[in-house]
């Protein structure tokens, strides 16, 4: 049984998706301690609860300590991982529901499945538009095209908004089956051939929506960037809006939200947007903050060596490099002056 240490590096939810991905890929056991413990509420909550179950589904592992609020957890696979139809609902996770990230469930069982023999559809309910994690737009946008190019083939339907608190969000994924991965080679990204957006609200009126649009080409058109911006009024169970960037180079993708809450103008939160995706265009770097740690574990499972560039060599980065090295399937080397990184599986 491999011991993980959940309170390394950032100590959040990473090390326990990368860790349940792997563990369910590989067949090999694991316990995991000091659950999230650098968070304000440390141990499961809600979304990870659930990842915890979904990994388990699709390889019939037992589990010990999948409670809400545990800090250790003991996986031990049963099977292979078995492609099929599934349901994850994150608001069964707990009494009264919950907007837990449908996004991390996501994550935690794309690459088992894409892995598996025979093809797959999941379906997501909860939050898909929540504040501190990937949104589902980032999802579709650049994280699954991505993803593409390393030979993972999924694609989505996103059929109800779910914001934060409410959620009630509802995603269908399909999943095909594949042999093995690509490695991946990005280190210049090319020019910018264009910034393309969503504005989005459900159950709000729709100048709100196109304020955020306005707002956002005004300000990347300043800046000298080619941009449009889609604003529309969507299906959700409650009130939400946010704005989803991403920015199209000749060899790679970027993404960029800002989400609506209450009192806080529609023009702020393009400004949000705005202002993390100009950042970005700056350093002149292929790949974004969010999207270099995750583009780790698919390259740790290519049949290739990969190596990428990021605007920014993040903590979350190094944390699931080193929970990867653990498994011992590949070794990863970040080079912190010059922000590249190199992944050599070790069936490389």
């Amino acid at each position: 049984m491999i011991e993980i240490d959940g309170s390394y590096g950032e100590g959040g939810g990473q090390v326990l998706r990368t860790s349940l991905s792997l563990a369910a890929i590989t067949g090999q056991a694991i316990r995991i301690t000091g659950i999230r413990a650098g968070r304000p509420k440390p141990g499961l909550a809600p979304q990870h609860l659930t990842s915890v179950r979904a990994a388990a589904r699709i390889c019939q592992a037992q589990l010990r300590g999948d409670a809400l609020g545990s800090m250790m957890l003991e996986f031990i696979p049963g099977s292979p991982v078995q492609a099929g139809n599934y349901i994850f609902d994150v608001r069964e996770a707990q009494p009264n529901g919950s907007a837990g990230a449908v996004t991390l469930v996501l994550q935690t069982v794309l690459l088992p499945l894409a892995l598996a023999t025979g093809n797959s559809q999941i379906t997501l309910r909860g939050g898909t538009h929540v504040i501190f994690s990937p949104t589902m737009s980032y999802i579709e946008q650049v994280y699954l095209p991505m993803l593409q190019r390393m030979g993972v083939e999924a694609k989505i339907k996103l059929g109800a908004w779910g914001w934060y608190p409410q959620g009630g969000g509802e995603v269908e994924i399909q999943i095909s089956g594949v042999s093995s991965f690509n490695g991946i080679n990005l280190l210049e990204r090319g020019d910018l051939e264009r910034v393309r957006g969503l504005a989005v609200v459900t159950e709000l009126p729709s100048h709100i929506p196109q304020r955020m649009a306005n707002r956002a080409e005004n300000l990347l058109q300043e800046a000298g960037l080619k941009v449009g911006v889609q604003a529309l009024r969507e299906k959700g169970v409650a009130p939400g809006a946010g704005i989803f960037l991403t920015s199209e180079y000749k060899n790679s993708l970027a993404g960029f939200s800002g989400l609506g809450r209450l009192r806080l103008a529609a023009e702020k939160v393009a400004d949000i947007a705005c202002e993390e995706l100009l950042k970005f265009h700056h350093t002149g770097a292929p790949v974004d903050q969010h999207l270099g740690d995750q583009l780790l574990l698919p390259a740790a499972l290519a049949s290739q060596g990969s190596q990428y560039r990021v605007a920014e060599v993040s903590t979350h980065l190094t944390t699931n490099a080193a929970v990867i090295e653990q498994f011992g399937l590949a070794r990863v080397r970040v080079d912190e002056a010059e922000k590249i990184v190199v992944v050599m599986p070790g069936n490389a």
